[in-house]
């Protein structure tokens, strides 16, 4: 069976490095699959949920932002702003985040001077974060 080279990397650190069979990505022109074969592409990352297929089964992940690009025909980069396995999210963690940067968004609404943009994306990223995260321990407890 053919397979694809994928390497994911977030700012911090590379979060996987495997040979798959195939990834379900969330982009801006919506979700896409790619497998053995593909043509070269380019695009940009959406906030939502990933799945890898490899050896091991299928790995959940959560991410947000960046850039996807299909070298070849059997290698995929993908540079996320953020990442994270469904494993490893602390959803309570991710709901304090959301629920702080929806409150700074309340109280500085008087004022000038706040980022609301940033803010959006720091909710958005939360929320995927939260929904990925109770969808995979829904799943496991099943």
């Amino acid at each position: 069976m053919k397979t694809l080279k994928l390497k994911i990397a977030t700012p911090e650190r590379v979060i996987y490095e495997n040979e798959i069979q195939q990834v379900s990505i969330p982009t801006m022109d919506g979700e896409i699959t790619v497998l053995p074969n593909h043509v070269p592409l380019v695009s940009v990352l959406q906030a939502g949920e990933m799945r890898i297929s490899d050896k091991d089964g299928e790995q959940v992940m959560a991410i947000s932002g960046g850039f996807l690009e299909v070298r070849g025909q059997n290698e995929i980069v993908i540079l996320a702003d953020n990442a994270e396995r469904a494993t490893e999210i602390d959803i309570e963690r991710a709901e304090k985040a959301r629920a702080r940067a929806e409150e700074l968004m309340r109280q500085e609404k008087a004022t000038e001077d706040i980022d609301f943009a940033k803010l959006q994306v720091v909710i958005d990223r939360e929320m995927n974060r939260i929904r990925v995260g109770k969808k995979y321990k829904k799943i496991k407890s099943n």
